[in-house]
């Protein structure tokens, strides 16, 4: 589980002004390009991989389909073929005629004939029976030589496309790792970069952005993917006093919204947050976003609903990549309210 180590008595710097010295906007924009080419691709890959994979696991399924249905039409024709085999030789026996109905019968040749009709019937149809079995079992048999003939084809491109997936998770890695990289310097230096905008990021930002999760009244989730980790109120030795957040498990270089208009009115750089942001909101409310490892906005920002003010990371005192997110009723640490009741009670459901 990813938690935040956060002490309770200490709180985060709030920087309203980032130094313009030493600001690198060049690399950071390029390294979170990167990454978000590399998400991409590594995204199509997976895709395409899993396609090929169900595809794989589709047709073994219909060869042991095929297998079985092939068993139960040799049971049947066996079957037949035991019953158009005794009816032949009951006919061979009688000299052409069954034996059925009373002696008194049998002495009319026209009434025999006629008794007789339902016995041809019967092998005429136990005939027809047997022929649509044979012809369905050659057809499933065609079916399976053509599924094992394809199936070297597939398991090859299932192998390739893996190998491809593999490939670019690796490289996405260490684009993240180098994100990271860069965000811990910053911190360490006390110059948190921030980008003035999305402008100067390559085409693949742009289409990662028309693909964020459409906004929904006035309020929005911090992050549209993710799995929910340390809840608020949690308890243990991370937290002197209990968890003020709730914890996003995300991966490094995610981006991270404002869950509303507002305005940034803090910036942190250094201490438990790492990377944070406050943004302000109406009614008096506020909320954090934190260990992020690159920030977009500025304090003085005005955002809307759903916009990026961040990338994720693991700045600060955190023990694995995800957002610490809060809502508070200051800009401060220490006024923290559940953010998922919160959240819940505006009809954003986590």
């Amino acid at each position: 589980m990813v938690l935040c180590a956060l002490c309770a008595v200490v709180s985060p710097p709030l920087v309203f002004d980032l130094p313009a010295a030493g600001r690198a906007p060049e690399r950071l924009t390029k390294v979170t390009s990167e990454v978000f080419r590399l998400a991409e691709e590594a995204g199509r890959a997976r895709q395409r991989y899993e396609r090929v994979r169900r595809a794989a696991r589709a047709q073994r399924a219909r060869a042991a389909e095929i297998g079985a249905l092939l068993r139960n039409r040799r049971i049947v024709s066996a079957i037949l073929r035991d019953d158009v085999g005794a009816a032949a030789r009951a006919q061979y026996r009688t000299g052409g005629f069954t034996a059925v109905g009373s002696t008194r019968a049998a002495d009319d040749p026209v009434e025999l004939v006629d008794l007789q009709a339902p016995a041809v019937r019967r092998r005429a149809r136990l005939g027809r029976l047997l022929d649509q079995n044979v012809r369905a079992g050659r057809q499933l048999a065609a079916e399976e030589r053509s599924l094992a003939a394809s199936r070297p084809a597939l398991d090859k491109d299932t192998e390739r496309l893996r190998t491809a997936e593999l490939a670019a998770e690796k490289r996405l890695a260490a684009a993240r790792g180098e994100l990271n990289a860069m965000a811990q310097a910053a911190v360490a230096s006390g110059n948190c970069v921030p980008l003035d905008s999305l402008d100067g990021l390559a085409a693949e930002v742009g289409a990662a952005a028309g693909q964020e999760e459409a906004v929904e009244g006035d309020w929005a989730r911090p992050v549209t993917a993710y799995r929910l980790t340390a809840g608020f109120g949690g308890v243990g030795a991370n937290w002197a006093k209990g968890h003020t957040g709730q914890d996003f498990a995300v991966p490094i270089g995610t981006p991270v919204r404002s869950i509303g208009a507002g305005t940034v009115v803090a910036a942190g750089c250094g201490g438990p947050f790492g990377i944070s942001m406050v943004v302000r909101h109406e009614g008096g409310w506020y909320s954090q976003y934190a260990h992020l490892s690159a920030p977009f906005v500025t304090p003085g920002q005005e955002l809307r609903a759903g916009q990026w003010l961040g990338l994720s990371g693991t700045t600060g005192n955190s023990t694995g990549p995800h957002l610490h997110f809060e809502i508070r009723t200051t800009p401060g640490f220490g006024s923290a309210v559940d953010p998922v009741r919160w959240l819940g009670a505006r009809g954003v459901r986590l």
